[in-house]
């Protein structure tokens, strides 16, 4: 059965449903501290709720680790969990990504239900099958692809968001604008981030997480056009391993941060219209702001780079545009196209 992700408008009967289809003899539901206080209290009265056991990892991505992980088998293996249980990870991308890796691993792999709290997670890290921890350093270093049987979407619980998080989630949409259409893409430029209207965010968090469907649907194991989902990413996982070591960043923030430097190279390498360019830009940084990196750092930053799990052979691997909706896979830059790039990011 594949993946099916479900817009919610009732969250309970929605669950009681996918559950129903997730045959299984006992329930486990995954929260970090603060989903367990936020988020957890919406579900703890539903009636398929009673029997379940609660397991909590520490919040944020820095936990996202081989300890967090021996946490949640320990407490599956503690609450008698066998291959016909089901763990719910009720969270963002962190619990999802570290409760997929969990559950597909525990046992050779129990199903799991993923209820994203997060625009981030919504839009990207509970759809796909992604999932891992970071290890040695290095983000999702160590996981496997596998798709949980049901993601139910509550935009609900963008309530418990703060603005830093909203915004987060949104860099992944502006993303999926980007290699989407020309209408998508005009939206979320023109959509106020600083008071955004939930009911218009919810239909659009509809419409994103299509387009990601969509792709992933053609390419699971990303061997071609799913790398249309990496765009803003190269630089972007630089610029969060490069901020984790001194001041970190949300993740959605490096994307954003990423998608600047990448446009530059589109517009540079690939055709990509200079005027949607500057607009997309202009929108990061007013929402977004910037990252104070100097020349000083582009060495440590293309050395990360270079460890991404995208390259092949120790060549650097973009996504670039040729347009809104015109992907262009495997796009190479040499190191002095890069550092213009980072030039254009600072200097802008």
């Amino acid at each position: 059965m594949e993946q099916r992700v479900i817009i919610s408008t009732q969250l309970e009967s929605e669950l009681v449903s996918a559950l129903s289809e997730c045959e299984h003899d006992k329930l486990f539901v995954l929260t970090d501290t603060t989903t367990l206080e936020l988020c957890m209290p919406v579900l703890q009265n539903f009636y398929c709720m009673k029997e379940a056991h609660i397991i909590t990892i520490p919040a944020t991505d820095s936990h996202k680790d081989i300890e967090s992980l021996m946490m949640v088998w320990k407490g599956l293996q503690e609450g008698g969990a066998s291959r016909h249980s089901c763990m719910i990870n009720l969270g963002g991308g962190m619990v999802t990504d570290l409760g997929g890796f969990a559950a597909s691993t525990f046992k050779r792999g129990i199903n799991f239900i993923n209820i994203p709290t997060t625009l981030l997670a919504m839009v990207d890290a509970s759809v796909g099958g992604k999932t891992g921890i970071n290890f040695g350093g290095l983000k999702n270093e160590v996981g496997v692809f596998n798709d949980s049987k049901f993601v139910i979407l509550d935009t609900e619980f963008l309530k418990t968001l703060d603005a830093e998080n909203i915004c987060s989630g949104y860099a992944e949409m502006l993303k999926h604008g980007l290699i989407s259409t020309e209408a998508m893409w005009e939206e979320l430029v023109s959509f106020d981030l600083d008071k955004p209207d939930l009911k218009q965010l919810q239909r659009m968090v509809g419409d994103s997480v299509k387009v990601k469907e969509r792709i992933v649907e053609q390419d699971p194991h990303e061997q071609g056009i799913r790398k249309a989902l990496n765009l803003g990413h190269t630089f972007g996982h630089a610029f969060e391993s490069w901020a984790l070591k001194r001041k970190p960043i949300l993740h959605g923030y490096a994307v954003a941060f990423g998608l600047i430097p990448e446009l530059y190279l589109s517009v540079a390498k690939t055709g990509f219209p200079t005027e949607k360019m500057r607009q997309t830009v202009n929108f990061i940084k007013e929402f977004y702001g910037t990252l104070d990196i100097t020349c000083d750092d582009y060495d440590e930053l293309i050395e990360l780079m270079h460890h991404d799990k995208k390259n092949q052979n120790g060549i650097i691997n973009f996504t670039m545009l040729g347009g809104i909706g015109d992907i262009r896979i495997n796009q190479t830059a040499t190191t002095e196209e890069i550092k213009e790039a980072l030039d254009f990011f600072r200097e802008g």
